[in-house]
């Protein structure tokens, strides 16, 4: 059997989330950018990309460090790849302080206001898929983004265009619409001029071969090859999300112990749906014990 450790993305944020972090870790990001970090999570900080991003990544990299034990897999949603990379030994942590600053950003020039992200719930793809075509125009873009469950999927574009596919969607019987904290059009082609950019900065970054099973977000697989891995983490922005296909390999591949890493318990609510055997848990409410405890069961089951 093994372990999986999984960091959320953009939308799970909180504001105060960095202010319950162990200290050092807030400490060293603050120097490596030299700011002080604990500045990025107020409410108002939270408006901007950048600062979003920043506090995922800060928030994945301190709490996997309070856990001490590592897991078999980790697997990121879309920023929550840049955490990843650095628990699985692939990435610097004062690396992917720079890049994600970058990559935050990036995408907040691209698309200051007008456009974001709208999950529906409780129709199946092919349904969303169809709805998308009806709208989708050089005028009123709209795109598929996530892939999180059987019947959840989370669309990006223009506002007016995800208002219209919000209505439609309602009209076929969704049980839910609702628009994301998200103010950027992320995970659709609307993102790949940012994430041509972002692959130049990565290009003069050193990678190493992941020490840890590193599970693509977007091709629902492992990426074991430092060039993949460079690949993954500078389109991922731009590529669509297959966070139901990712959970389902990590169960394929023996993984019956999930933990989310902070903030939040969304990933952990996605992953009830297919691990019909196991346990997931979120990091938060959770007793840091407890999950140490897992980690180590989970680990004395290998084979």
């Amino acid at each position: 059997m093994s372990s999986l450790l999984v960091f959320p993305g953009q939308g799970a944020q909180q504001p105060g989330m960095l202010h319950r972090l162990p200290r050092e870790t807030v400490i060293e990001a603050s120097d490596v950018l030299g700011e002080d970090t604990l500045l990025l999570d107020s409410a108002e900080a939270l408006k901007s990309t950048r600062a979003v991003q920043l506090c995922l990544l800060i928030a994945g990299v301190a709490t996997s460090r309070q856990l001490l034990l590592a897991a078999d897999y980790v697997a990121g949603l879309s920023i929550g790849a840049y955490p990843a990379a650095v628990v699985a030994g692939a990435l610097s942590f004062s690396d992917a302080l720079h890049l994600v600053s970058l990559r935050g950003e990036l995408m907040q020039q691209a698309y200051p206001q007008g456009y974001g992200m709208t999950a529906i719930i409780g129709l199946d793809l092919a349904t969303v898929e169809d709805l998308l075509a009806q709208v989708h125009s050089d005028a009123t873009p709209v795109y598929l983004a996530n892939i999180n469950a059987d019947n959840q999927v989370v669309i990006a574009g223009s506002d007016g265009a995800m208002k219209a596919v919000a209505a439609l969607a309602k009209g076929r019987g969704a049980g839910l619409a609702k628009r994301l904290a998200v103010s950027v059009p992320s995970h659709c082609p609307l993102l790949d001029a940012p994430a041509k950019t972002l692959a130049a900065a990565l290009a003069k970054v050193p990678l190493k071969t992941p020490t840890t099973g590193y599970l693509s977000g977007s091709r629902a697989r492992p990426v074991t090859s430092i060039e993949a891995l460079r690949d993954d983490l500078a389109f991922n922005m731009c590529r669509v999300v297959d966070w139901r296909g990712t959970v389902q390999s990590a169960y394929e591949r023996g993984v019956r112990l999930q933990i989310e890493l902070p903030p939040g318990a969304v990933l952990t609510g996605l992953a009830r749906r297919v691990f019909e055997q196991g346990t997931v848990i979120a990091f938060d409410g959770a007793r840091l014990d407890t999950l140490q405890a897992l980690l180590r069961e989970e680990g004395s089951r290998q084979p």
